[in-house]
């Protein structure tokens, strides 16, 4: 049974499917290069066995901060953006400036989503020696015959509510496009050091997931885009009649691979695409 496990292993695959090396499937070499890309990027961005869950660890630097808590209209972190326009009411040229913070992190181009990042800071009910969750465990919990566990379980579920509300979740804003991570936090209450904990979804790299050549979804794809090319191809000569009396058919096989474009992408829409819970571009 054939499991590709390379790119070419796997281009050598659809090509058969299509009926090679019988049939002389006319598509250039750096196409089929380009569909394998169009294939797997299909792949890492709708199919759920195209991503990993990660937790990516950030060590906070100086210049993050200094960027951060930049403010005005000049220095470290701000950027200008002009905006200009002529000919309004007779007034001539109007000069429109706008500053924002860059407070961003830059993001590696295989992270496609990110989901939270993870509190960083400490707070009264969660965090350090003296929070309450600690104080409960060092005095309450030295003896579970003493305790009700129903009313250890109300009163953690208590606290977390007011963790919840006195110590928010930060808010981010991502786009994959980007490759930028922005944190609207106060980067002032920051210290030099500190980790951030970031909860992601990453493409696989097929070269380094060698399984990714050879799932079913990736081979059908990809043979349903070679065919397409083929036959948009052969398109242009339509009706042309070759030696033995054959003519060819160019439109019938464009418009059966576009089909199978059409169902394929369909039932990864249906069955295995994640949902969108994910700040993702």
């Amino acid at each position: 049974m054939a499991k590709p496990s390379t790119k070419q292993g796997l281009i050598d695959y659809c090509l058969r499917k299509l009926g090679a090396p019988v049939l002389e499937i006319n598509v250039d070499d750096d196409q089929v290069d380009d569909l394998v890309d169009d294939t797997i990027q299909y792949y890492n961005e709708r199919h759920y066995n195209g991503i990993e869950r990660m937790f990516l660890k950030y060590k906070i630097t100086q210049d993050d901060i200094d960027r951060g808590t930049a403010s005005g209209t000049t220095g470290v972190g701000i950027v200008t953006t002009t905006g200009t326009s002529t000919n309004i009411s007779g007034y001539g040229t109007t000069t429109t400036n706008f500053y924002e913070n860059s407070n961003f992190l830059a993001v590696p181009d295989h992270v496609i989503g990110v989901n939270k990042i993870f509190k960083f800071d400490s707070s009264s009910i969660s965090g350090g020696m003296f929070s309450i969750k600690y104080q409960l465990f060092l005095n309450d919990l030295y003896n579970f015959t003493s305790i009700n566990l129903l009313q250890y379980a109300m009163t953690k579920t208590y606290l977390e509510d007011i963790d919840h509300l006195l110590t928010t979740e930060k808010q981010i804003r991502f786009n994959q496009r980007q490759d930028r991570l922005y944190l609207d936090i106060d980067w002032g209450a920051q210290q030099v050091g500190d980790f951030m904990v970031i909860d992601c979804f990453r493409a696989l790299d097929p070269d380094t997931f060698t399984q990714v050549y050879n799932d079913p979804f990736v081979k059908l794809y990809l043979t349903a885009l070679i065919k397409r090319q083929w036959g948009q191809k052969k398109s242009k000569l339509n009706g042309t009649e070759m030696l033995g009396g054959i003519t060819l058919k160019g439109p019938e096989l464009f418009s059966t691979a576009i089909a199978e474009q059409q169902k394929l992408e369909e039932q990864i829409r249906l069955n295995y695409e994640e949902p969108a819970h994910m700040q993702q571009g």
